[in-house]
Protein backbone atom coordinates (compact mmCIF):
# COMPACT_ATOMS: atom_id res chain seq x y z
CA UNK A 1 0.00 0.00 0.00
CA UNK A 2 1.91 3.02 -1.31
CA UNK A 3 1.77 6.64 -0.18
CA UNK A 4 0.17 7.68 -3.47
CA UNK A 5 -2.53 5.06 -3.09
CA UNK A 6 -3.26 6.19 0.47
CA UNK A 7 -3.30 9.86 -0.60
CA UNK A 8 -5.71 9.17 -3.47
CA UNK A 9 -7.99 7.22 -1.13
CA UNK A 10 -8.01 9.97 1.51
CA UNK A 11 -8.71 12.67 -1.07
CA UNK A 12 -11.59 10.74 -2.64
CA UNK A 13 -12.95 9.96 0.84
CA UNK A 14 -13.22 13.71 1.51
CA UNK A 15 -16.33 13.46 -0.63
CA UNK A 16 -17.74 11.30 2.15
CA UNK A 17 -16.69 13.80 4.80
CA UNK A 18 -18.59 16.52 2.94
CA UNK A 19 -21.52 14.09 2.61
CA UNK A 20 -21.68 13.79 6.39
CA UNK A 21 -21.05 17.49 6.98
CA UNK A 22 -23.77 18.67 4.60
CA UNK A 23 -26.42 16.35 6.04
CA UNK A 24 -25.58 17.04 9.71
CA UNK A 25 -24.73 20.75 9.91
CA UNK A 26 -28.40 21.73 9.53
CA UNK A 27 -29.20 20.13 12.89
CA UNK A 28 -27.46 22.79 14.94
CA UNK A 29 -28.46 25.64 12.63
CA UNK A 30 -32.17 24.86 12.23
CA UNK A 31 -33.48 26.41 15.49
CA UNK A 32 -31.74 29.70 14.68
CA UNK A 33 -32.82 29.60 11.02
CA UNK A 34 -36.40 29.01 12.16
CA UNK A 35 -36.30 32.03 14.45
CA UNK A 36 -34.54 34.25 11.91
CA UNK A 37 -36.98 33.51 9.05
CA UNK A 38 -39.98 32.80 11.34
CA UNK A 39 -40.57 29.41 9.73
CA UNK A 40 -43.73 27.38 9.95
CA UNK A 41 -43.49 23.64 10.61
CA UNK A 42 -44.02 23.02 6.90
CA UNK A 43 -41.13 25.28 5.92
CA UNK A 44 -38.92 23.65 8.56
CA UNK A 45 -39.60 20.31 6.90
CA UNK A 46 -38.86 21.73 3.45
CA UNK A 47 -35.63 23.28 4.71
CA UNK A 48 -34.35 19.96 6.02
CA UNK A 49 -35.70 17.68 3.29
CA UNK A 50 -34.50 19.81 0.35
CA UNK A 51 -31.07 18.22 0.64
CA UNK A 52 -32.61 14.73 0.67
CA UNK A 53 -34.50 15.40 -2.55
CA UNK A 54 -31.28 16.70 -4.09
CA UNK A 55 -29.50 13.59 -2.89
CA UNK A 56 -31.94 11.39 -4.82
CA UNK A 57 -31.44 13.44 -7.98
CA UNK A 58 -27.65 13.36 -7.68
CA UNK A 59 -27.46 9.62 -7.08
CA UNK A 60 -29.80 8.88 -10.00
CA UNK A 61 -28.12 11.01 -12.65
CA UNK A 62 -24.38 11.16 -11.83
CA UNK A 63 -23.53 7.82 -13.41
CA UNK A 64 -23.58 8.89 -17.05
CA UNK A 65 -21.49 12.09 -16.58
CA UNK A 66 -18.98 10.13 -14.47
CA UNK A 67 -18.63 7.59 -17.27
CA UNK A 68 -18.34 10.25 -19.97
CA UNK A 69 -16.07 12.80 -18.32
CA UNK A 70 -14.24 10.75 -15.70
CA UNK A 71 -14.48 10.28 -11.96
CA UNK A 72 -11.86 12.86 -11.00
CA UNK A 73 -13.39 15.68 -13.05
CA UNK A 74 -16.82 14.99 -11.59
CA UNK A 75 -15.37 15.04 -8.07
CA UNK A 76 -13.92 18.48 -8.79
CA UNK A 77 -17.31 19.69 -9.96
CA UNK A 78 -18.93 18.23 -6.85
CA UNK A 79 -16.37 20.00 -4.65
CA UNK A 80 -17.39 23.28 -6.30
CA UNK A 81 -21.05 22.40 -5.80
CA UNK A 82 -20.45 21.82 -2.09
CA UNK A 83 -18.73 25.21 -1.93
CA UNK A 84 -21.57 26.95 -3.77
CA UNK A 85 -24.09 25.32 -1.43
CA UNK A 86 -22.17 26.49 1.64
CA UNK A 87 -21.85 30.08 0.42
CA UNK A 88 -25.42 30.20 -0.92
CA UNK A 89 -27.01 28.97 2.29
CA UNK A 90 -24.71 31.10 4.43
CA UNK A 91 -25.64 34.33 2.64
CA UNK A 92 -29.25 33.46 1.75
CA UNK A 93 -31.45 36.59 2.02
CA UNK A 94 -34.65 34.54 2.40
CA UNK A 95 -35.69 30.98 3.12
CA UNK A 96 -36.51 30.19 -0.52
CA UNK A 97 -32.97 30.95 -1.66
CA UNK A 98 -31.74 28.92 1.31
CA UNK A 99 -33.81 25.88 0.25
CA UNK A 100 -32.55 26.13 -3.34
CA UNK A 101 -28.92 26.05 -2.24
CA UNK A 102 -29.68 23.22 0.20
CA UNK A 103 -31.09 21.30 -2.76
CA UNK A 104 -27.87 21.91 -4.72
CA UNK A 105 -25.87 20.64 -1.74
CA UNK A 106 -28.06 17.55 -1.72
CA UNK A 107 -27.22 16.91 -5.38
CA UNK A 108 -23.54 17.03 -4.42
CA UNK A 109 -24.17 14.60 -1.54
CA UNK A 110 -26.00 12.07 -3.70
CA UNK A 111 -23.42 12.31 -6.46
CA UNK A 112 -20.49 11.94 -4.07
CA UNK A 113 -22.09 8.83 -2.58
CA UNK A 114 -21.67 7.24 -6.01
CA UNK A 115 -18.49 8.73 -7.47
CA UNK A 116 -16.17 8.74 -4.43
CA UNK A 117 -16.43 5.01 -3.56
CA UNK A 118 -16.40 4.21 -7.29
CA UNK A 119 -13.09 6.04 -7.72
CA UNK A 120 -11.59 4.37 -4.65
CA UNK A 121 -12.60 0.91 -5.80
CA UNK A 122 -11.08 1.51 -9.24
CA UNK A 123 -7.68 2.66 -8.00
CA UNK A 124 -7.36 0.09 -5.20
CA UNK A 125 -5.50 -3.19 -5.78
CA UNK A 126 -7.77 -6.21 -5.31
CA UNK A 127 -6.20 -7.20 -1.97
CA UNK A 128 -6.86 -3.73 -0.46
CA UNK A 129 -10.12 -2.85 -2.20
CA UNK A 130 -12.45 -3.75 0.65
CA UNK A 131 -10.65 -1.88 3.41
CA UNK A 132 -9.97 1.18 1.26
CA UNK A 133 -13.56 1.49 0.06
CA UNK A 134 -14.74 1.33 3.68
CA UNK A 135 -12.80 4.56 4.27
CA UNK A 136 -15.65 6.39 2.52
CA UNK A 137 -18.11 5.22 5.20
CA UNK A 138 -15.66 6.25 7.92
CA UNK A 139 -15.37 9.68 6.28
CA UNK A 140 -19.17 10.14 6.35
CA UNK A 141 -19.29 9.52 10.10
CA UNK A 142 -16.29 11.81 10.59
CA UNK A 143 -18.07 14.53 8.62
CA UNK A 144 -21.13 14.22 10.85
CA UNK A 145 -18.93 14.52 13.95
CA UNK A 146 -17.10 17.56 12.56
CA UNK A 147 -20.40 19.24 11.66
CA UNK A 148 -21.82 18.77 15.17
CA UNK A 149 -18.61 20.02 16.77
CA UNK A 150 -18.56 23.03 14.44
CA UNK A 151 -22.16 23.86 15.34
CA UNK A 152 -21.24 23.65 19.02
CA UNK A 153 -18.29 26.02 18.61
CA UNK A 154 -20.44 28.58 16.78
CA UNK A 155 -23.39 28.61 19.19
CA UNK A 156 -22.45 31.87 20.90
CA UNK A 157 -21.22 34.03 18.02
CA UNK A 158 -24.40 36.12 17.74
CA UNK A 159 -27.68 36.30 15.88
CA UNK A 160 -26.05 35.20 12.63
CA UNK A 161 -24.44 32.10 14.10
CA UNK A 162 -26.44 29.88 11.72
CA UNK A 163 -24.84 31.65 8.75
CA UNK A 164 -21.37 30.79 10.05
CA UNK A 165 -22.48 27.19 10.60
CA UNK A 166 -23.55 26.86 6.97
CA UNK A 167 -20.52 28.75 5.65
CA UNK A 168 -18.15 26.48 7.56
CA UNK A 169 -18.68 23.74 4.96
CA UNK A 170 -16.83 25.91 2.44
CA UNK A 171 -13.52 25.13 4.17
CA UNK A 172 -13.48 21.33 3.58
CA UNK A 173 -14.97 21.92 0.12
CA UNK A 174 -12.00 24.10 -0.86
CA UNK A 175 -9.54 21.59 0.60
CA UNK A 176 -11.27 18.79 -1.33
CA UNK A 177 -11.10 20.75 -4.61
CA UNK A 178 -7.41 21.63 -4.24
CA UNK A 179 -6.35 18.10 -3.22
CA UNK A 180 -8.04 16.62 -6.28
CA UNK A 181 -5.27 18.18 -8.40
CA UNK A 182 -2.74 15.91 -6.66
CA UNK A 183 -4.29 12.57 -7.63
CA UNK A 184 -4.54 10.75 -10.94
CA UNK A 185 -7.53 9.68 -12.98
CA UNK A 186 -9.20 6.32 -12.53
CA UNK A 187 -7.16 3.72 -14.47
CA UNK A 188 -10.34 1.82 -15.34
CA UNK A 189 -11.87 4.93 -16.89
CA UNK A 190 -8.67 5.63 -18.82
CA UNK A 191 -8.64 2.09 -20.23
CA UNK A 192 -12.31 2.40 -21.19
CA UNK A 193 -11.45 5.59 -23.06
CA UNK A 194 -8.55 3.89 -24.84
CA UNK A 195 -5.88 5.92 -23.02
CA UNK A 196 -3.77 2.89 -22.22
CA UNK A 197 -0.46 4.70 -21.72
CA UNK A 198 -1.98 7.03 -19.13
CA UNK A 199 -3.68 4.13 -17.38
CA UNK A 200 -0.37 2.25 -17.16
CA UNK A 201 1.35 5.30 -15.71
CA UNK A 202 -1.34 5.68 -13.02
CA UNK A 203 -1.20 1.99 -12.13
CA UNK A 204 2.58 2.07 -11.80
CA UNK A 205 2.46 5.18 -9.61
CA UNK A 206 -0.08 3.83 -7.11
CA UNK A 207 1.14 0.23 -7.19
CA UNK A 208 4.73 0.09 -8.51
CA UNK A 209 5.19 -3.60 -7.62
CA UNK A 210 2.25 -4.77 -9.75
CA UNK A 211 2.28 -6.02 -13.33
CA UNK A 212 0.64 -3.00 -14.97
CA UNK A 213 0.28 -4.69 -18.35
CA UNK A 214 -1.57 -7.63 -16.83
CA UNK A 215 -3.81 -5.32 -14.80
CA UNK A 216 -4.73 -3.43 -17.96
CA UNK A 217 -5.58 -6.70 -19.71
CA UNK A 218 -7.77 -7.68 -16.75
CA UNK A 219 -9.55 -4.33 -16.92
CA UNK A 220 -10.08 -4.70 -20.66
CA UNK A 221 -11.60 -8.14 -20.13
CA UNK A 222 -14.06 -6.87 -17.51
CA UNK A 223 -15.03 -3.95 -19.73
Amino acid sequence: MTKKLILATIVAALGGLLFGFETAVINGALPYISNFFELTDTMKGATVSAALFGCIVGALFIGRPADKYGRRLMLRILALLFFVSAVGTGFAPDIYIFVIFRFLGGIAVGSASVVSPLYISEIAPAEFRGRLTVSFQLAIVTGILVAFFTDYLLLDVGINNWRYMMLSMAIPAVIFYVMLFFIGRSPRWLVKEGRIREAKKVLQSINPHSNADQLIKDIQLTI
